[in-house]
């Protein structure tokens, strides 16, 4: 059962029958440890968007998740703190702005839970050496051409 037509998507766990959010292969959130809250959206609208609830902010709580692992946890506190938060209210339908909000924290947290690999310095072959200086050679030969000759008095 897929709920989300957006990327990552909530499911349903095969295994505990409950729903989650799935941010990567390695971490899944049960929807009952991120807090969902709906309120008025903002700016013009009429009616529909002064009297309905359809804004979405979801907040998940990194330190107090029963679903993370220490390396994770530790990762994702020293990335984006205590808490991450995630908004919506682009559509007039609060179960797509729902889906919307849970797309965004799952991006932000697989964004900051992303390990950077490092960077080996590579150093510069002799060919792209001698293709280097050979082009700055010809271009100081072609400028020393365009130079007023001397007098030779």
């Amino acid at each position: 059962m897929i709920a989300s037509s957006y990327g990552r998507s909530v499911v349903a766990d095969p295994e505990s029958r409950r729903a989650v959010l799935r941010v990567s292969r390695s971490l899944v959130i049960p929807l009952e440890e991120i807090q969902i809250r709906a309120t008025t959206s903002g700016g013009p609208g009429g009616q529909h968007a002064n009297r309905s609830q359809t804004r979405i902010d979801v907040r998940f709580d990194v330190a107090e998740s029963q679903s993370l692992g220490p390396i994770q946890r530790a990762r994702l506190l020293d990335r984006v703190g205590r808490t991450v938060r995630a908004g919506a209210s682009d559509e007039r339908s609060q179960s797509r702005n729902r889906d919307l909000a849970l797309k965004r924290l799952a991006d932000k947290l697989a964004i900051a839970l992303k390990v950077d690999t490092p960077r080996r310095p590579v150093r510069p072959t002799r060919s792209s050496v001698t293709r280097r200086l050979d082009a700055k050679h010809r271009q100081s030969e072609r400028k020393a051409g365009r130079r007023r000759p001397a007098d030779d008095d």
